[in-house]
């Protein structure tokens, strides 16, 4: 009975289409995005130097956030495959495993960003005028960086049953949550505190304290499954193994994507303060342009990791090439127009800057470049998370690992501090990474060497 049940809610997920599945998922990665810029918006007009202390925080924080990944990520591929195959009693384990491991990496990653901060922001080369503010900020929100972990995995449970719509519910009450407290504390009844990043930290920090609540309850009343500590007695080593096998390489990709870019920020860094906040405010323009993608990429990624379960390979095959297509051209669109807007929306971030003129300049500049660059991070996000569905994930992050630090990272320093090209120069080497990267596992993916790596078993699967 409960593998039928289990089934049942398969075949539901299966029957949604990727763009009912991508809305709530584009909603969410942009409330999410936003959670973080909103510090830096809502900062903007109270202080420059705090609008680069956050920055360069939110830089260290998000890279030590990808350590939950690890499981969190795995936790939708073999979630999403088990349902697929109508596993029930794998799929609690699974569940039990992830919040648990997650939980206690996470309070380990809180105290060590709480007593350590100082010296992650030296290591960042942070200029002084900006170290207190985002020591203070780093010390907040990171000693709550557990309430991120918590949320991850719970994320990617309520993703691979078909629930993407909770998760878009969840990042709206966090943004409004996170904004109405920036506002007390910045321009509002607080104000006269004077707390200034402190307040905003303490913001972002109860905003997520409070989704975790909201995560945990729903869970308890509309998932098909549990949470429990019966299922880690014995504990259960191969579900945590697996999990490790799949989600090591799995985050590897994106923590060395992570690592690399805080490289690439040591050497923005030295270009001085107009190229530090440029990066910054072009960064949040740039990830309006592959939002859609990555969106359409994560709800193909369900129905593949659904279909591989299932068994049915040519479904994944073709459903990865028809993402792919409309992702390429709705991201370069947007590209192409938020190139052609730079000039009026740099201008909102700086008009009261006294460097406007040539943050707006360089930035236009930028955005120019990240044109082509969508070209290829698009056919990543799609290909790459279907290649992971599917239990293909050790081939990306080496590719990841080899194009990352030979071509954005090398070229990055070469162009922009021995070519003397700037930030323009750090660009260029970011998009032909990405030009790169797509290229190849658009060929992987062709030639069909992801089929037959399945987390389920045939016997398993056999049995269903």
């Amino acid at each position: 009975m409960e593998q039928t049940k289990s089934k049942t809610n398969a075949d539901s997920v299966m029957q949604k289409s990727v763009t009912r599945l991508a809305v709530p998922i584009f909603i969410q990665c942009l409330l999410s995005m936003c959670l973080g810029y909103v510090d830096t918006i809502m900062l903007s007009n109270y202080s420059d130097t705090a609008v680069g202390a956050v920055g360069n925080a939110n830089q260290v924080l998000g890279f030590l956030t990808l350590a939950f990944s690890i499981i969190s990520s795995a936790t939708g591929i073999m979630a999403s495959q088990y349902l697929g195959a109508g596993r029930k009693k794998e799929i609690s384990v699974v569940y039990t495993v992830s919040v648990a491991f997650n939980l206690l990496l996470s309070v380990v990653i809180s105290t060590v960003v709480f007593v350590f901060s100082g010296g992650l922001l030296t290591v960042m080369n942070v200029p002084g005028e900006m170290f207190e503010n985002a020591n203070t900020y780093m010390q907040l929100v990171g000693g709550f960086i557990f309430t991120q972990a918590i949320f991850d995995a719970f994320d990617q449970i309520f993703r691979s049953n078909g629930k993407t719509t909770v998760g878009m519910l969840l990042a709206f009450a966090m943004n409004i949550i996170n904004i109405a407290g920036n506002f007390c504390f910045l321009y509002g009844p607080l104000k006269y505190l004077n707390l200034g990043v402190t307040g905003v930290a303490i913001s972002t920090s109860v905003s997520r304290v409070v989704v975790v609540i909201i995560a945990i309850i729903y869970f308890k009343i509309a998932i098909d499954g549990e949470i429990s500590f019966k299922y880690l007695k014995p504990f259960p080593f191969d579900v945590l193994k697996k999990l490790l096998r799949l989600g090591i390489p799995t985050a590897g990709e994106n923590i060395s994507y992570n690592f690399s870019q805080i490289i690439i920020s040591i050497v923005v860094n030295t270009l001085g303060t107009i190229a530090i906040n440029t990066r910054i405010y072009a960064t949040m323009l740039c990830n309006f342009s592959y939002m859609y993608a990555l969106s359409m990429a994560l709800a193909t990624q369900i129905l593949v990791g659904h279909s591989v379960g299932a068994g049915d390979y040519d479904y994944a095959y073709k459903r990865v090439f028809k993402t792919m297509k409309t992702a390429i051209v709705v991201s370069a669109v947007i590209a192409t127009l938020n190139w052609l807007l730079s000039p009026y929306t740099f201008s909102l971030f700086v008009y009261n800057s006294p460097n406007s003129a040539e943050i707006i300049s360089l930035g236009s500049q930028i955005m120019l470049i990240a044109v082509f660059l969508e070209f290829g991070r698009s056919t990543n996000l799609v290909v790459i998370n279907s290649m992971k569905a599917a239990g293909d994930v050790k081939f990306p992050t080496v590719l990841g690992i080899c194009s990352m630090w030979g071509v954005s990272v090398l070229f990055s320093f070469l162009l922009g501090i021995v070519f003397n090209m700037g930030l323009q120069g750090v660009w260029i080497a970011m998009a032909a990474d990405e030009i790169l990267r797509g290229i190849v596992v658009l060929i992987r993916w062709k030639r069909g060497t992801w089929r037959g790596k399945s987390v389920v078993t045939k016997e398993e699967k056999s049995t269903s």
